[in-house]
């Protein structure tokens, strides 16, 4: 059984419209959701969750979002980035508040996290760094029984030290506890550690969704000495670079002679296809 399913998500504002978005979340699978600014990365995960109206089906483990909404949350812990907690309040209280809303909450459970990511409750909002903020949030995500852990830009703002324990910790519950993980990040280096597949979201809509290891080996980053070579070889976002033309070539297609070729990375991957949209060349999937 799935971790989540989210079948046609579709919410309209003006001027941006989340368009039947549709992917699972595997039991013990870590998946990244990524894409650029003001893609719909936000608009999902609030969708998900019931806090943004919004159409579509979402199921976590089988329970239905809208139908069996509390008995589905409490399958769902969740940690953002940039918290903003109450800066007077002690963790006691901002603990005391959080566990009343969950009838499974493990004091026990969360005590041991506290002591793992060294953390007082004596502490207030106020005093915690940027890392000990998302640490807390991830204590209490993971204390009252969650099968699924969901979190919006998590890393931001961490320094790459805090980030590499962030990833660390993700990863232990992922293969201690078997929670199954869904998160929000534009910082490449965080997925290429821990996710095991990426859901690319551009403009609203779902342009890949699938094992990490395969969105980078369906293609190669190929730099041409002209711009007219380039289109011959119909790559994919050509851009101008330092030395004449870059843009993405499927695996199956030949390098020109002239041209060379290297394995894509994630970045290289979401900056061509992001300009594939924009001229509206057919980017694949």
């Amino acid at each position: 059984m799935n971790a989540l399913t989210v079948r046609d998500l579709t919410k309209t504002y003006p001027g941006f419209k989340l368009d039947g978005v549709s992917f699972t979340v595997g039991q013990g699978r870590i998946v990244g959701l990524i894409g650029a600014n003001g893609a719909g990365k936000s608009t999902t995960l609030k969708g998900i969750l019931r806090l943004i109206s919004a159409t579509g089906e979402v199921s976590v483990y089988g329970k239905d979002m809208r139908a069996e909404e509390f008995a589905a949350k409490q399958l769902i812990g969740y940690a953002g980035g940039g918290f903003r907690f109450y800066p007077m309040k002690r963790l006691d209280a901002i603990r005391k508040a959080y566990a009343a809303f969950f009838p499974a909450w493990d004091q026990e459970k969360y005590e041991r996290y506290l002591a793992r990511f060294d953390l007082s409750e004596e502490k207030r909002g106020k005093e915690l760094s940027d890392g000990m903020k998302v640490k807390f949030a991830v204590a209490l995500a993971v204390s009252h029984g969650a099968k699924l852990l969901i979190m919006d830009e998590p890393t931001s703002g961490l320094d790459p030290l805090s980030r590499e324990e962030f990833c660390d910790h993700i990863l232990g519950l992922v293969r201690n506890e078997g929670i199954s993980v869904l998160f929000s990040t534009h910082i490449t280096s965080d997925l290429m550690r821990i996710a095991d597949d990426v859901v690319y979201l551009s403009r609203g809509k779902v342009l890949a969704d699938c094992p990490l290891e395969q969105l980078l080996s369906r293609y190669r980053v190929v730099r041409f000495g002209a711009r007219g070579q380039a289109e011959a070889a119909r790559a994919i976002g050509i851009k101008a670079v330092k030395n004449g033309y870059e843009g993405l070539l499927e695996r199956g297609n030949a390098v020109p002679d002239g041209a060379s070729a290297e394995d894509a990375t994630l970045d290289s991957v979401m900056i061509h296809l992001e300009i594939a949209g924009r001229e509206g060349e057919k980017c694949g999937n």
